[in-house]
């Protein structure tokens, strides 16, 4: 089998690469693929001998987002349409990847793939946008929404709370924000999976949660990086309030990933057994 992926540097187009196995990946990169032009990458799709694409590109910086709206609809939504309409056009399967952020984070439930969408921010409205343009395409299409991802790669929570554990005696970390933290390899195992499913039965095609589990605060998780890292940092709650951003973040980013696993086989991720990858990958687990 091989699959088109946009993207490589980021920290999902890394793993995606590192686990592909026997799935032969045509990349495609930001030196290649400028995601400020849509006809271009949309080019690289009428181009390939691929069996199915994967979009792991996307315009993550959340608070710049509130400045860089259009940039980040270019990205997270016009691009993501174009490549959607030319894999439809060759009636290739296409993974995108979206976001809890689709969400308003309200409440304490986990959110189904067919609650109402009513995003927070600039982020979020660009993601919901590349969602409904990958659909309006017409084609065989998986939407993962997911959340809070992680890795050895860039920059993520896990390798500031890393540094900053270090540097520091106490932390104050926001604690009445709820979510599933993803790593970023299992993430990239249901790409793959759902993009050879596809491929089998297009019938499969739709919305799907893929976070990791079981649900837990930011600083609940800080607190877990130290205690498998070693580090004897204090972790002290303190509400979201106190933590002031450019884009608020929701609330409640509980995603249900039951569909997921029936439809596809694949069980939720459980992100305490990835961190231990990860900080496996980073060198400082605590031996």
């Amino acid at each position: 089998m091989k699959i088109l992926m946009f993207g490589e540097i980021g920290q999902l187009g890394q793993e995606i690469a590192r686990r592909a196995g026997d799935v032969t990946l045509e990349i495609r990169g930001l030196d290649e693929a400028n995601f400020e032009d849509p006809a271009a990458c949309a080019a690289f799709v009428e181009a390939t001998d691929a069996d199915a694409v994967i979009n792991a590109v996307a315009y993550t910086a959340v608070d710049k987002a509130e400045e860089q709206e259009e940039l980040a609809l270019m990205i997270n939504a016009t691009t993501p349409g174009a490549i959607a309409q030319a894999a439809a056009a060759k009636g290739l399967p296409l993974v995108h990847v979206s976001t809890d952020y689709v969400f308003d984070g309200a409440g304490e439930f986990p959110f189904s793939v067919d609650a109402p969408t009513a995003p927070l921010g600039a982020y979020g409205r660009t993601k919901l946008a590349g969602e409904d343009a990958v659909r309006a395409a017409g084609g065989t299409c998986a939407i993962l929404r997911t959340s809070w991802v992680v890795s050895a790669h860039g920059n993520n929570f896990i390798k500031t709370m890393l540094r900053l554990g270090a540097e520091r005696d106490q932390l104050t970390i926001v604690a009445d924000q709820i979510g599933g933290p993803t790593p970023a390899a299992a993430l990239a195992d249901a790409c793959l999976a759902v993009a050879a499913q596809l491929v089998q039965d297009p019938s499969k095609a739709g919305v799907y949660h893929v976070s990791g589990g079981p649900d837990v605060s930011w600083a609940d998780f800080a607190r877990e990086i130290f205690s498998q890292s070693g580090l004897s940092c204090e972790v002290v709650d303190i509400p979201s309030s106190d933590y002031p951003t450019p884009a608020k973040r929701p609330h409640n980013s509980r995603m249900d990933n039951s569909l997921t696993e029936t439809v596809f086989g694949l069980p939720r991720p459980d992100w305490r057994v990835g961190l231990t990858d990860i900080l496996k990958d980073l060198g400082a687990l605590k031996s």
